[in-house]
C-alpha cells in the first residue's frame, strides 16, 4: 500500500535502485527499491510529476492521516480495509 506527498515534501535518503516501466495507462512509472534486499519503498509516474508514492511499511512513524484515495481497487485484497471517505478508482487515477 503506498501513500501518496507532494514530491518536494519528501527527502529520500540513502541508495536506491529504480526501475522504469510502462504501466497500462501507457504511462512511465518508476519504482524505487533496496538495491540490496529488494524491498519496494517508492513510485513515480510520468503522469503526477509533482508527487511521490511511499510504501506504507517503510515509514519511521505511523501517521494518523487516513488515506484520500484508493487506486487499482480491482486488485485490492479483500482484508485490507479502507475507509468509506476514500476516494476509490478501479484501475489507475486519471
Amino acid at each position: 500500500m503506498m501513500v501518496y506527498f507532494e514530491a518536494s515534501a519528501v527527502e529520500l535518503t540513502g541508495e536506491a535502485t529504480e526501475y522504469t516501466r510502462t504501466a497500462d495507462s501507457g504511462d512511465d512509472v518508476t519504482h524505487g527499491f533496496c538495491p540490496i534486499c529488494g524491498t519496494p519503498f517508492y513510485l513515480r509516474t510520468a503522469k503526477h510529476p509533482g508527487g511521490i508514492g511511499i510504501a506504507v511499511g517503510v515509514l519511521g512513524q505511523a501517521t494518523s492521516n487516513e488515506p484520500v484515495r484508493s487506486v487499482f481497487e480491482e486488485n485490492r485484497h479483500e482484508w485490507i480495509a479502507v475507509p468509506d471517505s476514500t476516494q476509490r478508482f478501479p484501475r489507475g487515477r486519471n
